[in-house]
């Protein structure tokens, strides 16, 4: 089945080539598989979109043939995705010739600068450690005030033996013999369309470019352990629902003393049987009698603060809202509260005897 291509970008079809990469790029940072919330899937499929998109002959094919495009590429070898990650395809068309060497990894630099993905872009993601994501369940009262909870996980910690550099004490850290100190190690690959060369991180010292000349007997020269570890956490007054706080810093710790990642923490607020909450408002109903309602009255009402007095006036009909200032929830990231919004339900008796239907109907009420 064909696909818009020009749908999953989110531009028209005389977006100019500038509108296309710009919402590439938009695209391609929100659906990236290395956020937190990113989309694999949704990544490949903009990936692919651009790559019709963004080359002129191909969008012409492409608006020309429409659901049959796919199938005239499918003849070409279109590689999608995978295509687009390691960069093979361009490869094919640069050293289309013969004894011309070309570095896959420049386009990893190039792509991975702009979008933190390729060949120089996945070597600066993996020296970060990895972010962490879990779940807080707390109260509705708790929500609304904020609190303290102390948490446990289990993640990546800097070596307390060799404090992250994977070298036993004392051991010396040296240049690694394998690449010379740069990381890399550079491969050239003879085919029928030239010499490929390629570069991917040293496998000896992991594209650290320094190797101990002792590995720590505690990490194994990774300089990372695993460990339960507790962590206090404040939770702001107002968080609500579904939101996520971010920890910076507080996730797995990186290897070889590299920065640690971040800790996201989502919150989940257990419903109240009491109140409900819309925004910075609080919700609820408070039942009084049909004399109460007819003539006036002063009733209690709960609020997150405690009881208060509501005075309702006479002839007060059902349905009527009132509004308790300043007794709803924190504002987060501000100042002043929201409101607490009373909805009054006139209570209509049941089960009269005859006198007291007698006197209703005296009273013509």
């Amino acid at each position: 089945m064909s696909k818009d291509y020009y749908n999953i970008l989110g531009v028209d079809k005389g977006a100019s080539p500038d509108d296309i990469k710009k919402a590439f790029r938009k695209k391609a940072h929100e659906f990236h598989p290395d956020k937190p919330h990113g989309d694999e899937a949704k990544f490949k499929e903009i990936n692919e979109a651009y790559q019709v998109l963004g080359d002129a002959n191909k969008r012409a094919q492409y608006d020309r043939f429409g659901s049959n495009f796919e199938q005239a590429q499918g003849a070409g070898g279109f590689n999608g995705f995978e295509g687009f990650r390691d960069f093979s395809g361009f490869a094919q068309g640069f050293n289309g010739q013969n004894g011309v060497e070309f570095d896959l990894n420049d386009l990893g630099d190039m792509f991975g600068g702009m979008f933190g993905f390729g060949g120089g872009g996945r070597s600066k993601r993996q020296s970060r450690g990895q972010d962490l994501e879990m779940t807080l369940t707390i109260e509705f009262e708790e929500a609304i005030f904020g609190l303290e909870r102390e948490l446990q996980l289990k993640r990546l910690k800097a070596c307390d033996r060799c404090h992250g550099n994977g070298a036993e004490p004392g051991a010396k850290i040296e240049t690694c013999s394998t690449c010379h100190g740069t990381g890399r190690v550079t491969r050239v690959q003879r085919t029928i369309l030239g010499n490929i060369q390629t570069q991917t991180a040293c496998s000896a010292c992991r594209g650290e470019g320094k190797i101990p000349s002792k590995k720590c007997s505690k990490c194994d020269g990774l300089g990372v352990t695993k460990e339960v570890d507790k962590l206090s956490v404040k939770i702001p007054a107002g968080i609500d629902d579904g939101q996520t706080i971010r920890l910076t810093g507080q996730g797995e710790a990186g290897p070889h003393g590299a920065p640690a990642g971040d800790l996201y923490l989502r919150i989940r607020v257990v419903p109240s049987k009491k109140f409900t909450r819309e925004g910075d408002n609080i919700i609820s109903k408070i039942e009084i009698t049909m004399v109460q309602a007819a003539l006036g009255d002063k009733v209690p009402v709960l609020t997150v603060d405690g009881e208060v007095t509501l005075k309702i006036p006479d002839g007060t009909q059902s349905g009527k809202v009132f509004i308790l200032r300043e007794r709803g929830v924190p504002k987060l990231n501000g100042r002043g509260r929201g409101d607490h919004l009373v909805t009054v339900v006139v209570k209509t008796p049941t089960g009269l005897n005859r006198q007291q239907r007698k006197l209703l109907e005296e009273l013509g009420l």
